[in-house]
C-alpha cells in the first residue's frame, strides 16, 4: 500500500482532482453518475427500503443528489426531492442531472421532510465556508429535533472540508459518502463525529492525478511508515537495536517514567536505562527489571551520561518537574545530537523560552503535547491541522498534537491524522507510554516523522486491543498483539481508506 492510498485532499486539491480527471478523458458528467450511483449503493447497502426526502443544493453537490433521487425511485424507493433555488438555474453537469429526474422538484422547506424516514444531504459540499442560514438552517434544525437519519454526499452540509469545523448549523449524519480521497473535514473533529460512518468511493479518477497534486497530508496507517518500521534482524542483537535513556522525576513521580521505560523496551529498543534523582532509584529498582538505573543527581551526572555515545535516544518530561534542571537537561542532550523526545513538563519548561528550544533542535526530535502544552509553547492560530504544521516547522522538530484527532507534523510540511485511538485512552499515564514508543522506535533508527506515526497508531491499535477498562498499565502489556497485527499482515492487509 503506496502513501498515496492514505492521501487527504484538501477541498482545492479535490478540485483539481476533478480538473485533472476530466482533462484527461474523463468526462465530469460520467464523474457525477458515478458519485450518485455509489451514494445509491451505500444506502442500499445499509437501509431498507422507505420513505426517503432527497435535498439538493444549487451546485454539483446537487447534481449528485438527483442522481440519488432517479436511482433510489428505480429501485422502488418512494422519493421527494426538494431543491433550494430554482431548476432553471442549474448549471452544467448538474442541470444535465436534473433533466434526468422525471419527478417532481419541490421547493426547499421543512414541510418536505413530512413522512420522511430518511434524509439524503446534498446542499452543500465541502467548499463551504460561511454559516448556513435561512431556510436551509431551519430544515437542519427540523432534522435534528425529528431524529432523522441522515446520509450525507462529500460532507455534512454545514461542514467545512478543510478544517472540520461546522459553520453555524449542520447536519448530524450517520453516513457520509465522499469520493476518491477523504478531505481534512472527515478525519479532525468535530467534523469526524459529525459524518459518521464514513465511505471513500472510487468514482473513476485514476490515482495518477496524485502525480500531479503531490499531497502532503495522509491518514496515519501503516502504509504510511511499514516500510521504514525497524522489525528485529536475524542478525542483530540489543546492542545494535538502541539504547534508550528515560528521564525520571522524584520518588513521588517516578510512576511516568516506569510507564515510559515499558513501553520504550516492549517497542523493541534493546536497551533502555532511566536515569532518575538518587531518591527514587529504589522506588524504580522494586518494580523495574529488565530496565536499567542510573542515578543522576546534577547537571554534571547527566553530561557524563550523554558522555556514553551508545545511550543514543533520550526521552525527558513525563514526571519529571517543572525545573531549571530539566531545562538543562534537554537542552544538553539536543546539544550532543542525541534523538530526544519531549513531552509534559520537557515541553511546559519552556514556556516564555521557546526561542532557546528551537534554536536547540538540530538533531531528530519530537514534541508530544496535548492542547495545554501545545498552547503555551506554541501560540498559533488556526484549525488544528494548520496550527500543527506550523508549529513543526516554527520548531523544526516533528510535533504530535495529541487527541482523538492526533496530528503529526513534520517541519518539511509533512502531515498525518490519526484516527485510531479510541476514547479509552482518555486515562492518566496513556501519554507517558506515546511518548515511550516514540523513544523506543527513534532510538532503533526509524526516522523521527514515521516513528512518531507508528508510536501513535500503535498506541491506539494496543488501547483498541485491550478493550474497556483500559488503564495506562495495561498499554504495554497490550503492545504484543498490534505488533502481531502489524507484522502478520501482508502489504495490502492494514489499508488506507482509498
Amino acid at each position: 500500500m503506496l502513501p498515496s492510498d492514505c492521501a487527504i485532499l484538501t477541498v482545492a486539491q479535490m478540485y483539481r482532482a476533478d480538473t485533472l480527471a476530466i482533462a484527461g478523458g474523463v468526462p465530469g458528467v460520467v464523474l457525477m453518475e458515478k458519485a450518485g450511483a455509489g451514494v445509491t449503493a451505500a444506502i442500499l447497502k445499509r437501509f431498507r427500503r422507505q420513505p426517503v426526502v432527497v435535498l439538493c443544493g444549487p451546485g454539483n453537490n446537487g447534481g449528485d443528489g438527483f442522481v440519488v433521487a432517479r436511482r433510489l425511485r428505480d429501485r422502488g424507493w418512494p422519493v421527494r426531492l426538494a431543491l433550494l433555488g430554482r431548476r432553471e438555474a442549474l448549471k452544467g453537469d448538474a442541470a444535465i442531472m436534473a433533466a434526468k429526474w422525471t419527478g417532481d422538484v419541490e421547493p426547499l422547506d421543512v414541510s418536505v421532510l413530512g413522512g420522511a424516514m430518511l434524509v439524503v444531504d446534498a446542499l452543500f459540499g465541502a467548499g463551504l465556508t460561511r454559516a448556513i442560514e435561512g431556510v436551509a438552517a431551519a430544515v437542519i434544525d427540523a432534522v435534528a429535533a425529528g431524529r432523522l437519519p441522515v446520509v450525507a454526499v462529500d460532507v455534512p452540509s454545514g461542514l467545512d472540508g478543510d478544517t472540520g469545523e461546522a459553520r453555524g448549523p449542520v447536519f448530524q449524519a450517520v453516513l457520509t459518502v465522499t469520493f476518491f480521497r477523504p478531505k481534512p473535514a472527515h478525519l479532525l473533529m468535530p467534523g469526524r463525529s459529525l459524518c459518521g460512518e464514513l465511505d471513500v468511493i472510487d468514482i473513476g479518477i485514476p490515482a495518477t492525478v496524485l502525480d500531479n497534486i503531490a499531497p502532503k497530508v495522509w491518514t496515519n496507517e501503516p502504509g504510511l511508515w511499514r516500510d521504514a518500521f525497524p522489525w528485529p534482524r536475524s542478525d542483530g542483537h540489543k546492542y545494535s537495536r538502541g539504547h534508550a535513556v528515560v528521564g525520571s522525576g522524584g520518588m513521588a513521580t517516578s510512576g511516568a517514567a516506569r510507564l515510559a521505560a515499558r513501553a520504550t523496551l516492549r517497542v523493541g529498543a534493546g536497551l533502555v536505562t532511566v536515569a532518575s534523582p538518587p531518591n527514587a532509584v529504589m522506588v524504580h529498582a522494586a518494580q523495574l527489571n529488565a530496565i536499567m538505573l542510573t542515578p543522576i543527581a546534577d547537571d554534571a551526572a547527566w553530561s557524563a551520561l550523554l558522555a556514553d555515545q551508545r545511550k543514543n535516544a533520550i526521552l525527558l518530561g513525563p514526571g519529571n518537574g517543572v525545573t531549571d534542571a530539566l531545562r538543562n537537561q534537554a537542552l544538553a542532550a539536543l546539544g550532543a545530537g542525541r534523538a530526544v523526545v519531549l513531552d509534559a513538563d520537557a515541553l511546559t519548561v519552556f514556556k516564555d523560552r521557546q526561542a532557546e528550544l528551537f534554536a536547540a533542535i538540530g538533531s531528530p526530535c519530537i514534541l508530544t503535547p496535548h492542547d495545554g502544552e501545545f498552547a503555551r509553547l506554541f501560540p498559533v492560530e488556526g484549525d488544528k491541522l494548520a496550527r500543527v504544521r506550523r508549529a513543526a516547522a516554527k520548531s523544526g522538530a516533528v510535533v504530535v498534537l495529541k487527541g482523538a484527532d492526533s496530528v503529526i507534523a513534520a517541519p518539511d510540511g509533512r502531515a498525518a491524522i490519526n484516527t485510531s485511538a479510541p476514547p479509552t485512552l482518555a486515562t492518566a499515564g496513556s501519554g507517558d507510554v506515546l511518548a515511550g514508543l516514540c523513544v523506543g522506535l527513534l532510538a532503533q533508527g526509524m526516522p523521527a516523522f514515521e516513528a512518531a506515526c507508528a508510536a501513535v497508531w500503535l498506541h491506539g491499535m494496543a488501547a483498541t486491543a485491550f478493550g474497556p477498562g483500559l488503564i495506562a498499565e495495561d498499554l504495554p502489556e497490550a503492545l504484543p498483539a498490534a505488533l502481531r497485527t502489524l507484522a502478520s499482515a501482508g502489504p495490502d492487509a492494514i489499508n488506507c481508506p482509498a
